[in-house]
């Protein structure tokens, strides 16, 4: 069953924001750009920022300024707290320092909610080419954007695929997501510091709801990968998906690996610094990795001790 397209309501854009001073001007300039901005609404969860964040959201009149202490921010919950504030049909979630790559960003998402069946739409994240962005990582398409649906009919039939591939299809993230408003009233958040976008597309897959991988809806996003961001990331995506999924994310390397970044930075005409940069990035990882699979050698309880050592609370990469 479709409805019309036209009839269709209006959108709530929910960011989560805390010290956003660098980038919150231009995710709020590009969703003022929107062909569908008439139809939208814009709320910005504040939790205690410190720099001058707040004076800047000041000055556009569309947003929809909400303040939370610090200590009640949660992934999870944060986002609840948007849901339940939004006065549309569908809901968008984003963060500070993403925004639209092209005004059709909004339009091309919410055109798939025509089939009913439908409760989330996740779009494309890509680096921009910044001098001061690892330049291996810009974004340089080759092929037609990819249009991915995923469904299970039958629910045993997505209950029943390994780990690994239920997490290659719950695709998701905040960064740049769409959702039917309907679906996460029924299905919230969970509250937990990481990976809430990964519980609730495996709750979706698992109760016969769709989504939808359009490539076509991008924002532009990067956070700069030194040592301590590259590590302690690592470790918190390995540590959640092992919850989540029950298995461990191979992140194992070959010399083969070094020889393409010094191949790409030749390719790429890129300053010698980024070579260094992206061995590091290797670097850490694999040191991330051979911890993680060290202490999953043993037992559940030796994985929970390490992570809370390690202390890997994401620390947010140089815009």
């Amino acid at each position: 069953m479709t409805k019309n397209l036209n009839t269709l309501p209006k959108i709530s854009i929910i960011i989560p924001v805390k010290n956003g001073a660098k980038t919150i001007a231009a995710c709020l300039d590009a969703i003022r750009q929107q062909t569908l901005f008439e139809q939208t609404e814009t709320i910005i969860i504040d939790s205690g920022s410190t720099d001058n964040t707040l004076e800047i959201v000041s000055k556009y009149s569309f947003v929809k300024l909400f303040q939370i202490p610090p200590e009640e921010f949660g992934h999870g919950k944060t986002r609840n707290y948007g849901v339940s504030l939004a006065k549309c049909e569908f809901v968008v979630m984003t963060v500070q320092d993403a925004w639209a790559a092209d005004s059709l960003w909004l339009e091309k998402m919410i055109q798939h909610f025509a089939d009913e069946k439908v409760c989330a739409v996740v779009g494309q994240q890509v680096v921009p080419h910044h001098s001061d962005k690892n330049p291996h990582q810009w974004w340089r398409p080759v092929s037609q954007p990819r249009l991915i649906e995923t469904y299970f009919e039958n629910p045993s039939d997505f209950l029943n695929l390994t780990g690994k591939e239920q997490d290659n299809v719950c695709f998701y993230d905040d960064v740049n997501t769409m959702y039917r408003k309907s679906a996460l009233l029924e299905t919230p958040f969970d509250d937990i510091e990481y990976g809430e976008d990964m519980i609730i597309a495996k709750k979706f897959l698992s109760t016969r709801k769709k989504i939808i991988y359009d490539a076509r809806s991008s924002v532009w996003h990067y956070h700069f990968q030194h040592k301590d961001y590259v590590y302690r990331s690592t470790i918190t995506n390995l540590y959640y998906k092992y919850l989540i999924f029950n298995y461990v994310v191979n992140y194992e390397w070959s010399i083969v690996d070094f020889f393409k970044i010094i191949y790409r930075n030749v390719k790429y005409k890129a300053e010698f610094k980024w070579i260094l940069h992206n061995f590091n990035i290797i670097f850490y990882r694999q040191k991330a990795y051979y911890k993680f699979v060290s202490a999953a050698k043993k037992s559940k309880l030796d994985i929970d001790k390490m992570y809370k050592r390690v202390n890997p609370s994401v620390v947010q990469g140089r815009s």
